[in-house]
C-alpha cells in the first residue's frame, strides 16, 4: 500500500492523494486502507519516513565509495539532489509538507527515521568544518541544506527560467551548485576564530 501511494503521489501530488481511489487502485474494499492506517495522514507519514530511509540508503552508498571528506561530502550532496530530482513529489512530502511542522502530534516514527537522517548529514558536515565546535558546524550544516535544497524547489517548481540559465548546460547549473554548497563548511568559521583573524 504505501509503494501503490508512493507511486501514486508522483502522478497527482501528495495533496491529492486519495485513500478511497488508492484502495479502488489495489482492487480492495475502501475500509481496508483504515485497518493499517488510522487516516490519511498516518499514510502519508509511512510514505514519508520510508523515503527518508530510502534517501538515507542512497547517500550512504554514495558516500561509502569516498575517504576524503569534501568528496564524501560532495557525493552526499550529490545523492540528495538526484533523489529530488528522481522522486520530486515525494520529496516534496518529506521536506515541504506538515507532517513534521504542525501543531498536531507528529508520526514518532517519522521523526525518528527524520532525525536520524539529520543527524547524519549533520556529522559528514562535521567532518570537512573549518572549526569543530557545535555553533560553526550547526551555521555549516544549515547553510549548506539551504543552498541544496533552495536549488531541488527552484529547479523542481520550474522557477529557473531560460534567461537565466543562459548558456549553462543541467550538468553546469548543478556543478555550480554543489560546488558553492560543499566550500561552505570550509569557509564558516566560529565567532572567536573571525576575530583573532582580523
Amino acid at each position: 500500500m504505501i509503494a501503490a501511494a508512493a507511486k501514486q503521489i508522483e502522478e497527482i501530488g501528495f495533496e491529492a492523494l486519495s485513500l478511497r481511489d488508492l484502495a479502488a487502485s489495489l482492487g480492495v474494499s475502501r475500509a481496508a486502507p483504515y485497518r493499517h492506517f488510522a487516516d490519511r495522514r498516518e499514510l502519508l507519514a509511512a510514505i514519508a519516513a520510508d523515503g527518508f530511509r530510502h534517501l538515507q540508503s542512497a547517500a550512504l552508498a554514495a558516500i561509502a565509495k569516498n575517504r576524503m571528506p569534501s568528496a564524501r561530502l560532495a557525493a552526499g550532496a550529490r545523492a540528495y539532489l538526484a533523489f529530488a530530482a528522481r522522486r520530486p513529489q515525494l520529496f516534496r512530502l518529506m521536506f515541504v509538507s506538515h507532517l513534521l511542522t504542525a501543531d498536531d502530534p507528529r508520526d514518532p516514527s517519522l521523526v525518528q527515521v527524520a532525525n536520524s537522517f539529520h543527524q547524519r548529514f549533520e556529522a559528514l558536515i562535521a567532518e570537512t568544518c573549518a572549526a569543530r565546535d557545535q555553533k560553526t558546524i550547526k551555521a555549516a550544516a544549515l547553510t549548506f541544506w539551504s543552498i541544496l535544497h533552495g536549488f531541488a524547489l527552484l529547479r523542481m517548481g520550474k522557477r529557473l527560467m531560460p534567461f537565466m540559465i543562459g548558456p549553462l548546460t543541467e550538468t553546469d547549473l548543478r556543478e555550480a551548485v554543489l560546488d558553492a554548497a560543499t566550500a561552505i563548511p570550509f569557509s564558516i568559521r566560529s565567532k572567536k576564530a573571525r576575530s583573532k583573524a582580523t
